[in-house]
């Protein structure tokens, strides 16, 4: 029963997610946040303006 707590905590170790591994940076995306601005599906909030693109064009780069 021993061997059973091990094996899981073994699984758990070997399969844990490192921090932002799971999402890319596109180049898009590192100059859109370079900049100050940020990522947004969809439109952008009213006071903020579509300055470009971002996650290789999926998203809208929102900048003031």
């Amino acid at each position: 029963m021993r061997f059973l707590y091990l094996l899981v905590a073994v699984f758990v170790l070997l399969f844990q997610a490192a921090p932002g591994s799971a999402d890319p940076i596109f180049p898009d995306t590192a100059e859109c946040r370079n900049q100050g601005n940020f990522c947004r599906a969809g439109i952008c909030p009213p006071t903020f303006a579509a300055s470009g693109s971002c996650h290789g064009g999926l998203l809208k780069c929102c900048s003031k």
